[in-house]
């Protein structure tokens, strides 16, 4: 059955300076568990997502169901530089199978944070999370203006949905539910690799009119041309939800994950993007998916998480 497990505070644990003085603060110094009764003051709210059930339907490697832990553990160590509380709500599992559920609980957790002021930030799990996410969002803002979602991502996952969802469907479940909903569907795919999406999912992208770019596309060069084409995208939603596949980024970098990308795009292309989203007071949500800490190689890749945490928060 799928459920939340009790925050466990132990994995937040790191080095100590004292020497340095109460400056010398890390994560672990100032993590917080999230308290239910919505008396905590606004902050970012982890949310782990330990799920690979999609992944497995997808026919890939399986291992990110252990990626909301391995991330935390990175991150414990990273110095702190907010302004503003971090708390931490848990974990999903989804140990059944039953994805759908699993969709259903997290939605509601996103929403219950929403409700009381947070920035949920989920650590996935395979990118099934992504419908999950956003429907927490859908769920939160019950049609209060129009959602924009940007995927930093190899490809589309815009397969449709037949008898099960997958880590491969979440954004054609979302178009499904917008076209059921009366709402439009906003997406914007970048990064895209021409040779792991079919011709079949570049014609559903674009009869839906999804706006995407290829990973030779972003490049620090076109680093203006991404900057214009985000500002236009923007300019056209009320909210913004980001979700980052890790398998987005090159393979050397990101070894960590179910399909290492061939060429993949630099974090200083991503992170300058991730900044010019946040700087637009529209970011309501992120996540990260496909970290498998299985496939990882000396913590290289849950660093790099650790980093886009970092960068998606401070």
């Amino acid at each position: 059955m799928d459920k939340f497990n009790p925050v466990d505070m132990s994995v937040w644990q790191g080095r100590q300076d004292p020497e340095d003085g109460e400056l010398a603060l890390r994560w672990h110094n100032k993590v917080q568990p999230w308290p239910q009764a919505g008396s905590a003051a606004p902050g970012v709210a982890l949310v782990g997502f330990a799920c690979d059930e999609g992944v497995r339907r997808n026919k890939g490697r399986v291992g990110a169901a252990g990626a909301p832990l391995a991330v935390r553990k990175l991150l414990a160590n990273t110095a702190w530089h907010l302004g503003r509380p971090v708390y931490d709500s848990g974990d999903l599992c989804c140990d059944d199978g039953d994805l759908d559920a699993a969709h259903g609980r997290l939605a509601e957790r996103v929403a219950s944070l929403l409700d009381e002021g947070h920035f949920p930030l989920v650590l996935g799990g395979g990118h099934e999370v992504a419908f999950g996410s956003w429907s927490g969002l859908n769920l939160h803002l019950a049609g209060r203006g129009r959602i924009g979602i940007i995927n930093f991502d190899a490809h589309f996952d815009l397969r449709m949905k037949l008898e099960q969802a997958s880590s491969g469907t979440p954004f054609f479940q979302i178009a499904e539910q917008c076209a059921a909903q009366g709402t439009p569907f906003t997406y914007a795919c970048l990064g895209v690799a021409e040779t792991a999406n079919t011709q079949a999912l570049f014609a559903r992208a674009e009869a839906l009119g999804v706006w995407h770019e290829l990973d030779e596309a972003m490049t620090p060069a076109e680093l203006p041309a991404l900057l214009s084409g985000l500002d236009a995208f923007i300019a056209r939603c009320d909210h913004l939800y980001l979700t980052i596949d890790l398998d987005v980024l090159p393979a050397a970098v990101m070894p960590g994950v179910s399909a290492p990308a061939a060429r993949g795009v630099e974090l200083a292309v991503i992170e300058p993007l991730i900044a010019h989203i946040r700087a637009s007071g529209k970011l309501r949500l992120a996540d990260l998916a496909e970290y498998n800490p299985s496939l990882d190689q000396d913590n290289r890749s849950a660093r790099v998480a650790a980093r886009l945490v970092h960068q998606l928060t401070k």
